[in-house]
């Protein structure tokens, strides 16, 4: 049987921006998202029948059609009319419920894998296509590497970032955060600092890593920070252990910090670690592509 394996990767949000609520309840977002070099392991295997069975080693994630890689495999299916089955092994070394969009990544993974698996040919717009009718993060998980999200977060932008291979530290607290919650509780007319979205671009674009630290914003941290102190508490350790700057990623609970140089994260990831079981050292992933 033919299969292909996969490194189905985490994002973090450089920023991340409420603009305002739509008319079909979702919210309108202007965030910088980039790639990290954490990562699930996927490996798609066909089958002799029309099944999609989900295979897994994290019993926190649901191995039916409730799981978001499942929904990719069938969706991508009834798209183009196809009728094979496919065995999906998800070796989930990403927090789950973390503000990674772990679960996006497995179904970015899932489309891009069978797009190979059944010489398809579909274009990374036409994977992203689909891959929205599934979640808001899919369509970044599909292109990759750093861009300007808007939208819901599917209309995006490539950045050429010059910002590459920086080191991060992520520490997630033993603490669940409900996406919609957090958004259900923000309070638009209260925001009175955002991130400069342009400047942050431009940083990046530059190679300024003071300048992105230093500028960095998500204004769900008004929500999740103010319910959660542990969140406040991370940021502060990661600064009081050299970070150039400290943020929690989407709707959180997961904090990360940059770092300068790999000595400097290094330590600060060993610190951590003492405090908090899931810490991570990762880099900056790259390897996006251009849509189309």
């Amino acid at each position: 049987m033919k299969q292909i394996n996969l490194k189905s990767r985490a994002k973090i949000n450089l920023s991340l921006d409420v603009i305002g609520k739509r008319p079909d309840g979702y919210h309108e977002v202007e965030m910088i998202m980039q790639q990290i070099n954490l990562y699930d392991n996927i490996c798609i295997r066909e089958r002799d029948d029309k099944e999609i069975k989900i295979f897994t080693n994290c019993e926190y994630i649901p191995k039916n059609v409730s799981n978001i890689a499942y929904k990719a495999a069938d969706r991508l299916r009834r798209v183009l009319s196809i009728s094979k089955g496919v065995d999906i092994y998800i070796d989930k070394q990403i927090p789950v419920a973390a503000g990674l969009a772990g679960g996006s990544s497995n179904a970015a993974a899932v489309l891009k894998g069978l797009n190979h698996l059944w010489d398809l040919r579909l274009s990374t717009k036409e994977l992203m296509d689909i891959g929205v009718t599934i979640g808001a993060d899919v369509p970044f998980c599909i292109l990759g590497g750093t861009a300007l999200a808007k939208g819901i977060g599917d209309k995006l932008t490539p950045i050429d970032s010059n910002i590459k291979n920086t080191w991060i530290v992520l520490a997630k607290p033993p603490i669940s955060v409900s996406t919609g919650e957090v958004y259900g509780q923000l309070d638009l007319s209260k925001i009175t600092d955002r991130p400069n979205t342009t400047q942050l671009v431009d940083a990046i674009k530059e190679g300024n890593i003071y300048a992105l630290s230093s500028n960095m914003g998500n204004i769900l941290e008004t929500v999740t920070e103010t319910k959660y102190n542990i969140i406040t508490e991370i940021k502060r350790r990661m600064m009081e252990y050299n970070a150039l700057g400290a943020m929690m990623s989407g709707s959180g609970p997961t904090v990360f910090g940059i770092y300068k140089n790999y000595e400097k994260a290094k330590s600060a990831y060993e610190h951590l670690s003492l405090f908090y079981k899931q810490t991570y050292m990762v880099q900056t992933y790259n390897g996006g592509k251009k849509i189309g």
